[in-house]
């Protein structure tokens, strides 16, 4: 007992360094803590505001509450002096194998990420995104699936839909449908518009404000161009794009309209045998 009294008194103050440490470092780990479930709550209830899925919601702000778990813990081991540059090295090392190995999957990830953040269409959006046009089934972390207009799905990896140009023809209420109606060179240019312009006109469809513009666009070289451009409502694009086009071509063969097509004239050549 004589013994354990007088070593601590010769080593009191060593002693009672490693206890202040020891109880900084416990201090650190528990603000650590306490600050990791803040933002990470912070973080799932801003994501939820947004109408984000909720298990990709959990799965981030897990992601987040176990990087900032790991960061207290190496900032609490170093206050009691346990070196952590093997530690880092250990955790970088083993990240950039995972990373290596999962390269394709985790740029998935990341992109899917992103969609789901910023958000550049949602489920039923009809797009065109990773060269595939049809309408977004599902939007899910790692992929993103499409049908068709023809009714076939599509897997899309979000990488790919991140790395090219994405239309979306959903995103707004109206569309411009631009047609180029091409008539003959002695049909009735004034006539052909007037028909043109009650056309549209008569279609219910197409919305007064912005008014249709009815132009000509071009003396090509075998017809007289004209420009057809209604404003619809999205869901009415397709129907008032068909139903004008075969207008058009009724109306214009009722008034003697003449649409010009593409002509080739065979020459043969006789050889005069001698």
């Amino acid at each position: 007992m004589e013994q354990i009294t007088e070593l601590f008194q010769q080593n009191h103050e060593v002693l009672l360094g490693y206890l202040l440490k020891l109880i900084a470092a416990i201090i650190i780990f528990y603000v650590g803590r306490m600050i990791a479930r803040g933002v990470s709550g912070l973080l799932e209830r801003s994501l939820l505001s947004r109408n984000i899925d909720k298990a990709v919601v959990s799965f981030l702000s897990s992601i987040v509450y176990a990087i900032l778990l790991i960061a207290t813990a190496l900032m609490a081991l170093s206050q009691v002096g346990v070196q952590t540059t093997s530690f880092i090295a250990i955790l970088g090392a083993a990240g950039l194998a995972v990373g290596l190995a999962l390269q394709g999957s985790l740029a998935n990830f990341a992109s899917g990420v992103l969609i789901i953040l910023f958000r550049p269409f949602k489920s039923g959006d009809f797009i065109d995104a990773g060269g595939i046009t049809g309408t977004v089934d599902k939007i899910e972390i790692f992929q993103t699936t499409m049908k068709t207009p023809d009714n076939k799905l599509v897997i899309v990896p979000n990488a790919k839909i991140t790395g090219n140009h994405i239309t979306n023809f959903s995103a707004e209420k109206t569309r411009r449908v631009d047609l180029v109606i091409g008539i003959s060179y002695d049909s009735d240019l004034l006539k052909a518009k007037t028909i043109l312009q009650d056309i549209i006109n008569r279609d219910e469809r197409v919305l007064p404000e912005p008014a249709a513009n009815i132009r000509v666009s071009e003396l090509a070289e075998s017809s007289v161009n004209i420009i057809v451009r209604p404003w619809v409502k999205t869901e009415d694009y397709w129907g008032v794009y068909w139903d004008t086009l075969e207008r058009v071509k009724l109306a214009f063969d009722e008034q003697g309209i003449g649409i010009p097509f593409p002509q080739m004239d065979v020459h043969i050549k006789k050889e005069v045998q001698e």
